[in-house]
């Protein structure tokens, strides 16, 4: 019994390490979110972003893979706990002050609310502290030890080889909602005939009795709490909630506009062919390559069009805007070339690729 709980709890360890090895560059994003002034505010370590994403992520391979084997079996399920730890506290934080809604614990593959993230971690702990109480006598077997060093090695440098593929070029297998063959068209049909539906709560404070209640935007006007004077809404405390939920994708943020605001992307989406050079941060991207990629994209036989953060930074093609977040989650590179044929994915790659 034990050996399965073991394995279990190994292999997702080592499932979970996998899916973010695959795409690094997304993990890293999520990160940022981490150190942003809007959670965490330590924007200093946003640089290093991917610096921890590779640390996270070879800590949880690594030693998923030597639970797995019963490779330092007390000292690896130790480093798993303090592990669970530390994820443990940083979904409880994203969850209860609601600031980070995906925690990417599985990056792109499945996702959790910031409480499901919670509780999945909570609910690792206690299998680990299981672990560490049902093996809390055994005696490490050196001989045994040794000879799987070499799978362990083995392991390594084929996750190394994974996340290698991932940041300087596209992940090997795309878990994101703009992978190849997506009918971005489509789905934003299926968005539209079925949104979710939200409304705005008020938490309302009575002045003379203390009383808080919380109402609805239609039960604040229906009942006209508003000509009540006795009722006063509380500063800090309105909230927009889902009452209905409707048809749910990424691609929802999908939204191009032109440097006046109009939204495009129907426009876009129409096209026969078009080839989008996005650019999530154009102080970063170099700028002859930039040069380079617009001089390609404009010899092909489609619409070119330049999308980043900022109005004015394409100097051969037409500016657009999206953004940053937005942009992140289609591209992993900076610049990046998004190519649609009547809205669907024809093509995706780093402009380095592209250029090729």
């Amino acid at each position: 019994m034990k050996a399965v709980l073991r394995y279990i709890v190994a292999l997702i360890f080592i499932a979970s390490g996998f899916v973010k090895a695959v795409d690094l560059k997304g993990f890293s994003f999520k990160l940022e979110e981490y150190f942003s002034p809007i959670v965490f505010d330590l924007p200093f370590l946003e640089k290093y972003a991917l610096v921890f994403s590779i640390i996270v992520v070879l800590l949880e391979l690594i030693l998923g893979f030597m639970l797995l084997m019963k490779i330092k079996l007390k000292e690896t399920i130790y480093a798993l706990i303090a592990l669970c730890l530390f994820f443990g506290f940083l979904t409880f934080y994203s969850a209860y002050f609601d600031v980070v809604t995906d925690c990417g614990c599985f990056g792109d593959a499945l996702k959790f609310t910031p409480w499901q993230s919670f509780w999945k971690d909570i609910t690792l702990l206690v299998l680990l502290i299981i672990l560490a109480v049902l093996y809390r006598k055994r005696e490490e077997d050196e001989v045994v030890r040794f000879g799987k060093l070499p799978l362990l090695g083995v392991f390594v440098l084929v996750m190394f080889f994974v996340m290698y593929r991932g940041l300087f070029h596209e992940p090997m297998i795309d878990f994101r909602a703009y992978a190849i063959g997506t009918d971005l068209a489509s789905e934003k049909d299926k968005i539209n005939k079925n949104p979710s539906e939200y409304k705005t709560f008020y938490s309302l404070k009575n002045s003379k009795t203390n009383e808080v209640k919380k109402v609805d935007q239609d039960e604040y006007i229906n009942k006209e709490y508003w000509k009540d004077t006795t009722w006063q809404i509380e500063k800090g405390k309105t909230t927009s909630e889902i009452v209905k939920k409707g048809y749910e994708s990424e691609i929802s943020k999908f939204k191009i506009e032109d440097t006046n605001g109009n939204n495009i992307t129907d426009e876009i989406l129409k096209e026969p062919k078009v080839i989008i050079i996005f650019t999530y941060k154009p102080k970063e991207a170099d700028a002859e390559l930039v040069k380079k990629t617009e001089t390609k994209a404009l010899s092909e036989k489609a619409k070119v069009i330049g999308v980043s953060t900022q109005p004015d930074f394409y100097k051969q093609v037409p500016n657009y805007m999206m953004d940053e977040i937005a942009i992140k989650t289609i591209a992993r590179s900076n610049p990046f070339i998004l190519i649609l044929e009547k809205g669907k994915v024809a093509e995706k790659l780093g402009a380095k690729d592209y250029l090729d």
